[in-house]
């Protein structure tokens, strides 16, 4: 029978680093934790769950906490924790928090608080006090991925720059009869996204000497019927049809690239279209988009929720809210304006 001696003689380290590495507990360089999981999968090695967990109290289970299942964004950061998560030894369990304020409750008060799970990762969530202090007081290391949270360590996008990187690309073209399909702030959930991602369209506007027109803006909720629906009555509108649109989610521009084509319109000949996030489908629409790098994010957070699993008491895990990076795709969705377009637009300038 294959023990840990064996892992340790194959991977050519102690049977220190083999219990380190396989358990969780303690640094061990990445390159190094690779290798004891290589040999460990050939010789057949398995770490015993039970056993493993009476002694380490721990039940190599990270919770995972998400507003909806249905997302592009969501799933993908969820892909990107549970590689890594993989890499690490611990299974992963999903908590979706799409239903109604009971079930929120009952997730952090009962399911998160019953030993199940070593720590939390929260998606997109904005945490109340009372639920990251739970946490808190039963020792769960807790990171948030989507926005800052008082008293947890977090990574976030800057929305703001995000968009206002997509509205300055289109702006470089020439474009100055620009439109946003934007989230509902009405509707918007947690950080305000809707409201930042605005805000930078705006910004970028304001910047280039363009005073924003409120009838540009239409509302969607980051799906592609949406987003059709918002670009349907943005380019059908009395008013001068813009020449570009810039979409808060990839999900919303590809509806609008396919309205664009219903109405007679050539994307980018006619319009120029940009979303933010490189979703899966971006390519197959040659969307030009600002990447945000979910699985990245995901594989970010659990980096650092394995760093305070490995601290006896966490305090080594600065609870500040650190950048992401995000980065300009230029495909074929967006062009230089029209010479008949930009005449135009000077005139009304």
């Amino acid at each position: 029978m294959t023990g840990i001696d064996d892992v340790a003689k194959l991977a050519g380290v102690s049977t220190a680093t083999v219990s380190r590495a396989l358990s969780g507990r303690g640094h061990v360089a990445p390159a190094t934790r690779e290798k004891v999981a290589h040999a460990a999968s050939q010789l057949g090695y398995v770490v015993n769950a039970e056993a493993s967990s009476l002694a380490t109290g721990r039940t190599r289970n990270v919770g995972v906490v998400v507003p909806f299942l249905n997302r592009w964004f969501y799933t993908s950061v969820i892909e990107g924790a549970q590689r890594r998560l993989m890499q690490y030894g611990y299974d992963l369990t999903l908590y979706n928090l799409s239903g109604n304020e009971h079930e929120r409750a009952s997730v952090f008060e009962h399911f998160l608080l019953r030993k199940r799970v070593d720590a939390v990762l929260a998606v997109s969530l904005e945490l109340t006090a009372d639920e990251v202090d739970s946490l808190h007081a039963l020792g769960r290391p807790l990171v948030g991925v989507g926005g800052p949270i008082p008293g947890v360590p977090t990574f976030s996008i800057d929305d703001v720059a995000v968009t206002k990187l997509a509205t300055e690309h289109l702006l470089s073209l020439g474009h100055r009869v620009i439109g946003h399909i934007g989230g509902d702030v009405e509707r918007e959930l947690s950080f305000h996204l809707p409201t930042h991602r605005r805000a930078g369209y705006e910004l970028a506007l304001r910047d280039a000497g363009i005073e924003p027109d409120p009838e540009l803006y239409f509302p969607a909720v980051f799906t592609m019927e949406s987003g059709y629906q918002a670009a349907k009555q943005l380019l059908g509108g009395p008013r001068h049809r813009p020449t570009a649109i810039v979409a808060a989610s990839d999900e919303m521009a590809i509806g609008a690239i396919i309205a664009a084509r219903d109405m007679g319109l050539e994307v980018p000949r006619d319009l120029s279209v940009i979303g933010i996030d490189n979703h899966d489908l971006a390519p197959f629409f040659n969307l030009s988009t600002v990447d945000q790098h979910p699985e990245l994010q995901g594989e970010r957070a659990v980096e650092l929720l394995m760093k305070a699993l490995q601290q006896s008491n966490g305090d080594d895990v600065p609870a500040v809210d650190q950048p992401l990076p995000f980065d300009l795709i230029v495909r074929g969705s967006t062009a230089r304006v029209p010479l008949t377009a930009a005449a135009v637009d000077s005139a009304h300038g």
